[in-house]
């Protein structure tokens, strides 16, 4: 089945035993969140019944690797390469009429208070939308940006908005600059390609829809909106239409984020909705703040770009992993196939250029998994001795929600934890023939 829509995922995830029910009443505030994080990592929930709400919601739709890979019908150890790929290969967008669109069979007031917008955390300031494509045009050039970005809902027609120093908070600047609001939109419930792709690290003025074409292998479906100049994917649950508005500030906050550590409150620009388009029977996704589907949604797209970059300055580059214990940001995991010493070095000034958010990077040989976590410490351990295999670099951008960092200033550490060339005999793993194939179950008795 060709999963092109949130439903088509869902569907997909039942036929793999990956999606349970949740029949019994829920509250939206803390406990809905809360089982969720019981399942993460294991299956995606679709909770049915929501107090106060006629809406279910799902939560953990790409809480590994593994489905993440089936998604884009690749190995899971070929993700970031394969997402270097649609990065560097966009694909085409198409326009189609309202009536062939799922998301326009009902067109309405905006009125939040209907949807089952979740309380995730203790100290969290409200309830905030976490899984919204958010859809904006620069104002200059017209180019579409998609991002994500959490949302607070103030009123049933307003939202505050955190925008990092990335592309929309620039898209952002022009309108306000020009006194003008900006025409917003905000998807919610899609498959996981678009999520992923509105995470690409590419340049400002490049299309992230067009890599989520890239990644289906087909033209993107989209459909006009109703209110504001901008198109939205046709197969999602629900739109919602609005403007950001010029010079307006509203406290926004605090929020647990994906450091695992909430963000204070202070004053953030607000959306005014003016429309809000659904399916039939709508289905509502919310992202747990730092659940395996939080960091991988993030997490993956920057291995791409990761890729990309240190792919064009070392060579040797075979594999890149972001790690859940670094949030998927901060913390980075490299292997070679090194030809000269100098090279993991060189590897870790390319990462260390190559993201912002990168705080900590490991390089190993090919014969050690990025993906077992103990094999990585193993190299570690036997491989690197701090005077001579680690380099420190001082005072570099950083991101603005590391709680250790300085007004976004950070440290930065690479760790060569790679075997001197012409020594591999002396730092071999140590095996024994035939592991590999022993079934433990065909030597056991009751």
């Amino acid at each position: 089945m060709v999963v092109n829509s949130l439903r088509s995922w869902l569907h997909q995830l039942r036929q793999e035993g990956k999606l349970k029910y949740v029949n019994r009443e829920v509250d939206r505030r803390y406990e809905l969140a809360a089982v969720s994080k019981k399942a993460d990592g294991l299956y995606c929930l679709q909770f049915n019944h929501v107090r106060g709400s006629n809406i279910p919601v799902v939560t953990n739709i790409a809480h590994s690797r593994d489905l993440i890979a089936l998604a884009l019908g690749v190995r899971k150890e070929k993700l970031a390469e394969h997402f270097a790929w649609a990065q560097g290969h966009p694909g085409q967008c198409q326009l189609i009429p309202p009536g062939q669109a799922p998301v326009k069979s009902k067109i309405m007031q905006p009125d939040l208070r209907s949807l089952p917008i979740v309380i995730h955390h203790e100290k969290d300031g409200g309830a905030f939308i976490t899984a919204g494509l958010l859809i904006a045009k620069d104002p200059e050039t017209g180019i579409r940006n998609v991002s994500i970005h959490r949302l607070q809902m103030f009123s049933p027609k307003h939202l505050g908005i955190l925008m990092l120093p990335r592309h929309l908070r620039q898209i952002y600047q022009k309108a306000e600059a020009m006194n003008v609001p900006l025409d917003i939109a905000i998807v919610i419930g899609v498959d996981p390609i678009p999520l992923l792709a509105s995470q690409a690290q590419v340049p400002l003025g490049y299309d992230e829809f067009a890599v989520a074409a890239a990644l289906y292998g087909q033209p993107f479906p989209m459909v006009r909106c109703e209110t504001v100049n901008l198109e939205v994917p046709a197969q999602a649950e629900i739109v919602l239409e609005g403007r950001m508005l010029p010079h307006v500030r509203h406290m926004e906050g605090p929020f647990g984020e994906f450091p695992k550590t909430y963000t204070p409150s202070y004053p953030k620009p607000m959306i005014e909705l003016t429309a809000m388009t659904t399916r039939n029977n709508p289905i509502y996704h919310t992202i747990v703040p730092a659940s395996n589907e939080h960091f991988l949604i993030g997490g993956i797209p920057r291995e791409g770009g990761l890729f990309e970059t240190m792919s064009k300055t070392v060579t040797c580059v075979r594999h890149v992993r972001f790690t859940p214990g670094g949030t998927c940001r901060f913390h980075a995991i490299v292997s070679i196939a090194k030809k000269s010493d100098e090279e993991p070095k060189n590897a870790i000034l390319a990462a260390i250029n190559g993201s912002q958010d990168i705080k900590h990077i490991v390089i190993v040989d090919q014969d050690i998994n990025i993906f077992n976590n103990l094999d990585v410490e193993w190299a570690i351990a036997t491989r690197t001795q701090a005077a001579r295999d680690v380099i420190i670099a001082r005072d570099l951008p950083g991101n603005l929600l590391d709680p250790s960092a300085r007004n976004s200033i950070s440290d930065k550490m690479g760790i060569d934890a790679t075997v001197p060339l012409g020594h591999y005999e002396r730092f071999a793993k140590m095996h024994i023939p035939g592991e590999e194939k022993i079934v433990l179950n065909n030597y056991l008795s009751n």
